[in-house]
């Protein structure tokens, strides 16, 4: 069994993006693995500010008081963290960057060995940055991609699609 992490980057309630997201968490439960969501974007989580507090005084925590701290905590001991976001001009969602880029305290999470990558996008072929950017995350934190799924428009509450998110989650 995982800890699995899922970080919702979508600032819209009943999105396309939620709609993947609960088909993962069906699949990644019944197979036996715990999963815990965040809906980041619902979240107030600032950017990071370059202080370097984290790195001098802060042994590994932001001087920042806002919603990231229990984030921050969930991904340093999640076994597997999965990445879901509206593409917005060719990348993930600005309240899923501001997540990843608060992870700059603690550097690399230390139990993580999986990632994945639900991508939702009113638009055809707008997903090649945000792959770029997670694969690079995947090499640096040294985890293993376990897939990427990208859904375009109308099929992101498809059927097929959520059969095919639930599937691949179950496979875990």
């Amino acid at each position: 069994m995982m800890n699995i992490l899922v970080l919702n980057g979508s600032p819209r309630p009943g999105s396309n993006t939620a709609a993947l997201v609960a088909a993962f968490r069906k699949g990644a439960e019944e197979a036996g693995h715990s999963v815990s969501t965040y809906d980041v974007a619902r979240k107030t989580i600032h950017g990071c500010v370059a202080c370097e507090y984290c790195h001098i005084k802060g042994n590994g925590q932001c001087f920042q008081e806002d919603d990231m701290a229990p984030i921050a905590e969930a991904i340093k001991v999640c076994d597997m963290l999965v990445l879901a976001s509206p593409i917005y001009y060719f990348s993930l969602s600005a309240q899923l960057q501001a997540a990843i880029q608060r992870c700059y305290c603690f550097d690399t999470p230390d139990h993580l060995q999986q990632m994945a990558l639900l991508l939702s996008s009113a638009s055809r072929d707008v997903y090649d940055d945000a792959k770029g950017q997670y694969l690079n995350l995947c090499r640096y934190w040294g985890a293993q991609d376990r897939g990427i799924i990208t859904a375009y428009d109308t099929e992101s509450k498809s059927d097929a699609k959520l059969q095919e998110v639930y599937r691949f989650a179950k496979s875990l």
